[in-house]
């Protein structure tokens, strides 16, 4: 958007200020904040529909996507790109920020027809946030698989190099394209215009300041509910973000756009490697009958939980295997073997926790039935 002007750097520190600027909205009511980031998705949706507009995609093929997810010739890549969809769309720390929105809400929860309203109105909410994130996904998942899937560089870079853009140094001539959304960005440009990589740019500007804020609002609620700290609400942005913030800046300070770029894909992955982490325990109290009472998932809803949990550690142990296989080193070997024991085991222990206090008695222990008394005492 500053046509280089600003640094890469420069831009990573300007958003710590922005980014503190809107979260203190939440100073003048959780309604204003909420109006916030509804503008933001409002302009996702009509930025990334305006380049799915512009690519103009074969519509059929999409929604036959939409039900067969399957694409001729696909490997390995193709399913690195899919994991790092998941973890970018479902992110984990967003289960427990939803969870704390909730108890937001004016209920009586003492009153059962009350809380019964207020879940078909959050249901209502979900509904409509998660079509609407559905669609901003089918828009950019479209857009990149037509206009840049199976392309090479040289192709790319012939298109460009016609043109007056000015990051026409970023692109390479050799090899298959390996875009991601800054050189998604550069290419959209080449292909439609300038007003298509700006209007990009203003799109994932949208996308990063949503998401940094729903991470760092994450963040707070965890160390209020986990770690118990009772901070100021300056004290508590301010350590959240520089967790996030000094790695990143230090990065852009030392690499170039495109290694921050990787980065980012590397983090979307491992999101979803983490996911199973927020995914068990939310599944958990919310199957335990004494918790949830009449609110329960029924035998429907855990059956749908299992099966979407089967298939994310399916996809998750399918990915360390391949992640292990490319390394070339025997001590690289074993630290992957370790770690990967290590992931898989804690897995295994989550699980069995979850089955024990949703009512398997067979492994339970005493201490379980006093961790459940003292959640229930919370």
């Amino acid at each position: 958007l500053s046509n280089q002007w600003v640094p890469l750097w420069g831009g990573v520190l300007i958003t710590i200020g922005d980014t503190l600027g809107f979260l203190f909205l939440d100073k003048y009511g959780l309604r204003k904040l909420e109006a916030f980031f509804g503008f933001l998705i409002a302009i996702m949706a009509v930025t990334f529909g305006y380049e799915y507009v512009m690519v103009r995609p074969n519509q059929v093929q999409v929604v036959k996507g939409l039900f067969y997810p399957y694409c001729a010739g696909c490997g390995q890549y193709e399913l690195l790109q899919a994991v790092g969809i998941v973890g970018a769309v479902i992110m984990p720390h967003n289960i427990y920020l939803h969870s704390a929105l909730v108890k937001s809400r004016a209920v009586d929860r003492s009153r059962q027809e009350e809380v019964k309203e207020a879940n078909m109105y959050y249901l209502i909410e979900c509904t409509i946030a998660l079509f609407v994130s559905l669609l901003i996904n089918i828009f950019v998942i479209a857009i990149f698989g037509s206009a840049f899937y199976q392309k090479t560089n040289k192709d790319v870079y012939e298109m460009c190099v016609n043109t007056s853009s000015p990051y026409i140094h970023q692109l390479q001539t050799n090899g298959s394209l390996d875009v991601d959304i800054f050189k998604g960005g550069i290419v959209l440009g080449c292909y439609f215009g300038p007003a298509a990589l700006y209007i990009w740019a203003v799109g994932i500007l949208a996308a990063g300041q949503s998401s940094t804020m729903t991470g760092t609002y994450a963040g707070q609620f965890v160390m209020e509910g986990f770690l118990k700290l009772t901070w100021s609400r300056f004290r508590r942005v301010t350590v959240t973000r520089l967790f996030a913030i000094v790695p990143t800046v230090i990065v852009a300070a030392v690499k170039d756009v495109s290694d921050l770029s990787a980065m980012n894909d590397i983090l979307n992955v491992l999101q979803s490697i983490l996911l199973p982490f927020a995914l068990v325990p939310i599944l958990t109290f919310t199957s335990m009958p004494t918790l949830m009472r009449e609110f329960t998932n029924g035998r429907l809803g855990k059956a749908l939980g299992l099966l979407i949990s089967l298939l994310v550690f399916g996809v998750n142990v399918y990915l360390i295997v391949v992640y292990v296989e490319d390394l070339k080193q025997v001590y690289l070997y074993a630290l992957a073997a370790i770690i990967s024991a290590v992931y898989l085991l804690f897995l295994a222990y989550l699980v069995w926790k979850g089955l024990v206090f949703t009512g398997m008695t067979c492994g339970s222990r005493g201490q379980d039935h006093h961790f459940t008394h003292q959640l229930l005492r919370d």
